[in-house]
């Protein structure tokens, strides 16, 4: 019996491992294509804009959090990649959270679109 509860503690710290590899080597598994990059657009500006501005040049902020950054220049402070962005916007940024975390909101899916999006900003 405790064999085999060690060998699945073994098991769950390699898939926890697994699953919290570096956020600059995720790849993005969804093309930035115009589908995407509309689909991000709507998430968006139903979540996003309030803090970031309609067009991604950032927020005001409040008595009680910082303006919000804007998204146009291509690089961010918790990283510029788009595994960088796709873990701050799942799990938002500690220790304060002044970006919350959308993790339990949004599917992966619905947050590679808004990353694509997001890349489209900084193109412009």
């Amino acid at each position: 019996m405790r064999k085999l509860f060690s060998l699945m503690f073994f098991a769950a710290v390699v898939a926890m491992a697994q699953e919290k590899q570096d956020p600059a080597k995720l790849k993005n598994p969804v093309p930035a294509d115009e589908k995407s990059v509309a689909a991000g657009k709507q998430i968006y500006q139903r979540h996003c804009a309030v803090c970031h501005g309609s067009s991604g040049n950032g927020g005001s902020g409040s008595d009680i959090s910082p303006p919000a950054p804007s998204l146009t220049s291509g690089k961010w402070k918790h990283g510029s990649s788009d595994g960088e962005i796709f873990t701050v916007i799942k799990e938002g940024v500690p220790p304060d959270f002044y970006m919350e975390p959308w993790g339990d909101r949004l599917k992966d899916e619905e947050i590679w679109n808004t990353v694509n999006y997001i890349r489209s900003l900084a193109k412009k």
